[in-house]
């Protein structure tokens, strides 16, 4: 095993964790679930493995890991951030222990890896669809930025490394799901806009890779008119990135995810500005 911790945040996820459980249950030397009161089999199922299990209140994704990295002992000289829709791989399993190995005292600190995406049983290969996040650290030298959407874990110093190998995504359960999903995300989304006018994080200039993410995202894509950059979008991921290659799938996921959530997203934003209340928290998925 390789000395590394795994840190898992669930709700309700009693149809992704075994598989998830399974996927490092020989790869990672010690697992910390962070439950935030499932009410499905979630726990039973993971007291089947050797998994260290907590309870805390869900506020938002970062600080829920966050708190997880300050408060369950961890000892490990590499942690991991997965989520239990996610699985990795035997063949990405060894590429990380080599990659650990290689890298355990230089100024590397992290690695990135992509994923395959799922939607509705289909590997979704086109329009963009791959996203590379850094989901490996050293211990103590990763945190993910305090937002309410599109949190990135930031390295305190040190650069990362990429894997050729990509681990498995499997964000759907069914298209109900998805639409409270993409709701509750938009929720979030209308509020960091917000929030990202008004203030902009000093964390984000630590990372390249990020910053140009931000520019693209404030700097160009809402520079566009509401309503109508959700078509520009769409059109962007569907056609130019070749999206419709995946067939009735890949219509599906990129119309509700670029069109009609993007648009929702405005909507939001347009509300918000009319109204003018106070956020309210968000809390975690209802679903």
């Amino acid at each position: 095993m390789v000395d590394l911790t795994a840190i898992i945040l669930t709700k309700n996820e009693g149809d992704n964790i075994e598989d998830c459980l399974k996927s490092i249950q020989y790869f990672a030397k010690r697992i910390v679930l962070v439950d935030s009161g499932s009410t499905d089999n979630t726990i039973s199922i993971a007291k089947k493995y050797k998994v260290d299990i907590y309870s805390h209140k869900f506020e938002n994704y970062a600080r829920q890991f966050n708190w997880a990295i300050d408060n369950t002992n961890i000892t490990s000289k590499w942690t991991l951030r997965l989520d239990a829709d996610e699985r990795l791989t035997p063949k990405l399993c060894k590429e990380l222990e080599l990659l650990i190995n290689q890298h355990d005292n230089d100024d590397v600190n992290g690695i990135t890896m992509e994923a395959y995406f799922y939607f509705l049983g289909k590997c979704i290969k086109y329009g963009g669809s791959k996203k590379r996040k850094l989901m490996v650290f050293k211990t103590g030298l990763g945190r993910i930025e305090d937002r309410k959407m599109d949190e990135h874990t930031i390295l305190a110093e040190g650069q990362s490394v990429a894997t050729k190998e990509k681990f498995l995504h499997y964000d759907f359960r069914n298209i109900d799901y998805f639409i409270s999903k993409l709701n509750w995300y938009a929720t979030r989304e209308m509020q960091d806009y917000f929030e990202y006018l008004e203030s902009s994080t000093s964390s984000e200039l630590k990372d390249r890779n990020i910053t140009k993410i931000r520019k693209n995202k404030f700097g160009i894509y809402y520079k566009f008119p509401k309503f109508i950059r959700s078509w520009m979008l769409f059109i962007h991921f569907y056609i130019f990135k070749l999206g419709f290659l995946d067939g009735k799938e890949g219509f599906i996921y990129h119309y509700m995810y670029h069109r009609w959530y993007r648009c929702l997203v405005d909507a939001k934003i347009f509300e918000q500005m009319l109204t003018n209340k106070p956020f309210e928290d968000t809390g975690d998925l209802k679903a």
